[in-house]
């Protein structure tokens, strides 16, 4: 998709565009969608969630994915136009966790003192969060794979994250090394996996907690967060530690992937790499990729596509463990990932942090009892409503804290929210501090990348407006 600027701004935007602005849904409508605790075959449903990291819609990488589209996309419903809010993984995770805007939750960074791990027990989430709510609601709940940055060897202990029957996480300085993860499961010291490769660790792991959920015979809440396809990172020590050393590379896939996609490239679209610079702020001096780190910037995106295939897998394994428990009937499977990503729109070496499509606009794939099979919707979603979704569909009732509004999934549900357009257009989108590329390239910090946004959507426009902390302004037709 094109960005085009519109020469004359027509919204006059003031103050903080922050605000999570939308159309109340009538209650009545909601409560004849609410499945409550015990429709389905008579049992508690069970949920459970793959959120991959840095996964884009725009890049078409769920296009190179069969097992996620014959189970998901052919079984369930996608929902196109689903955002976060704040392009980086701590502030979209705390976001989709507790069903809070980031300038609500006050967490902004991937690192202290603004984000991470730390900053998410001091602002007291640690025992008010979807996780605990689930357990306080009847549910046991399973993780394994990332959690949040900053999550490390050293301080998952102080405390325990809290809110789980078992996890399994995946540990920093690690998170980012495929071939040298180190995981920590419940009640055990962490553990290296060196040399292995870390999404099949992880699949293991998930089939393991997936197999004593369903022994327990209790409603379950399963999170799989595997860590592709994001940019491999070496880190020499967590950034706690003095003087940390981060090595950025491309992704990296298993053994039995690194001869797909050989001639496979970033897709040229019109803003790809374009000959005059587009957007605004610190995005006008970008320079003009030479084909070098055009090249370069293919390879990697070659090796996201390679690195997504043992999720791909994955989703295979657990489909058919799913089916083997004689649980479908009973299970919402859903997929997404805490942010988007950028290669090369924009003049933009790999990454992501920006408000454009690119980085806001992710995957949303739920399947599940009374879900449609094979269908789109174009309904405005964000992850602010993610938690309020999970506990319509479990029969909990609404958090009065919550910024977002439950998700209608069934066909009846979304075809009522349509018709009568009370769904909301808009979504927050926000961001502060700084934005760095993730390749070889352009490795320099970009400092000013503080913003406030909203992307609105509605009959008869699409229009995407931003204020920069410089006051610089942009408003864009996303129709163009």
């Amino acid at each position: 998709m094109r960005i085009s600027r519109i020469a004359s701004l027509i919204l006059g935007f003031g103050g903080s565009v922050g605000v999570h602005a939308f159309f109340a849904p009538d209650q009545e409508v909601l409560s004849s969608l609410r499945p409550g605790p015990d429709t389905v075959n008579g049992r508690r449903p069970n949920i459970i969630f793959i959120l991959t990291d840095d996964q884009d819609v725009h890049l078409d990488s769920l296009e190179w994915m069969p097992h996620v589209k014959k189970h998901l996309l052919d079984q369930g419903t996608s929902f196109t136009k689903h955002y976060c809010t704040t392009a980086v993984c701590c502030p979209s995770r705390v976001t989709l966790w507790t069903g809070k805007a980031a300038h609500n939750t006050n967490i902004t960074d991937v690192n202290p003192p603004y984000g991470g791990y730390p900053k998410f027990v001091t602002q007291g989430f640690n025992e008010n969060y979807l996780p605990v709510w689930l357990q306080q609601a009847g549910y046991n709940t399973y993780y394994t794979g990332k959690l949040f940055n900053v999550h490390t060897v050293d301080n998952y202990n102080s405390p325990y994250a809290a809110g789980f029957t078992t996890s399994d996480f995946l540990l920093d300085p690690f998170t980012y090394n495929y071939l040298n993860s180190t995981f920590r499961r419940t009640g055990e010291e962490p553990q290296s996996y060196e040399g292995e490769y870390v999404t099949d660790v992880l699949t293991q792991k998930a089939y393991s907690l997936l197999d004593e959920a369903v022994s327990a015979e209790e409603p379950f809440f399963l999170t799989i967060a595997p860590s592709a396809p994001h940019a491999d990172i070496q880190m020499s020590g967590s950034i706690l530690d003095p003087d940390p050393v981060f090595l950025y590379g491309a992704p990296v896939s298993a053994m039995r992937h690194e001869h797909l996609f050989e001639d496979v490239k970033v897709p040229r679209t019109k803003n790809f790499n374009p000959d005059e610079p587009s957007g605004a702020n610190w995005l006008l001096h970008l320079e003009q990729q030479n084909q070098t780190n055009v090249d370069w910037n293919d390879h990697f995106y070659r090796q996201r596509l390679r690195a997504l295939q043992a999720v791909d897998e994955m989703v295979d394994g657990l489909i058919e463990r799913v089916n083997q428990h004689g649980i479908m009937e009973d299970t919402y499977i859903i997929y997404s990932s805490d942010n988007g990503f950028h290669i090369g729109q924009h003049r933009l070496q790999p990454g992501k942090s920006c408000g454009y499509e690119e980085d806001i606009n992710i995957p949303f794939i739920i399947r599940g009892p009374g879900v449609a099979a094979n269908h789109t919707t174009d309904i405005v979603t964000s992850h602010t409503d993610l938690a309020p979704t999970f506990f319509d569909l479990l029969g909990i009732p609404q958090r009065e804290d919550f910024d977002g509004t439950a998700i209608p999934v069934t066909r009846s549900g979304l075809d009522i929210e349509s018709a009568s357009e009370r769904r909301r257009e808009h979504v927050n989108v926000e961001y502060w501090g700084f934005a760095g590329g993730e390749g070889i390239y352009g490795r320099e910090l970009h400092e000013h990348n503080t913003y406030k946004a909203i992307r609105i959507v509605g009959s008869g426009y699409n229009l995407y407006y931003s204020i920069w902390c410089n006051n610089e302004r942009e408003l864009y037709d996303m129709d163009v």
